[in-house]
């Protein structure tokens, strides 16, 4: 048995899953930029963050749960 940390493979995996996901990304970084002056603090980009996060885990888990058998 080795000494060596366990590497976790799922940021590896969310690296290469980034690049499909471009459209919900740029979606959530033109919300980002319309309120950035916002100063009420109502505005917010909550639903495209986690649109695109939602992208890249449908496409992490498809290479995650297969590289764990």
């Amino acid at each position: 048995m080795s000494d060596d940390e366990p590497v976790d493979p799922k940021q590896e995996f969310e690296e290469r899953c980034k690049a499909p996901c471009t459209r919900p990304l740029k979606e959530y970084q033109a919300c980002a930029k319309r309120i950035q002056g916002d100063e009420s603090g109502h505005k917010h980009c909550t639903g495209q963050y986690f649109d695109y996060w939602q992208c890249v885990d449908k496409c992490v888990a498809t290479k995650l749960f297969t590289h764990l058998k």
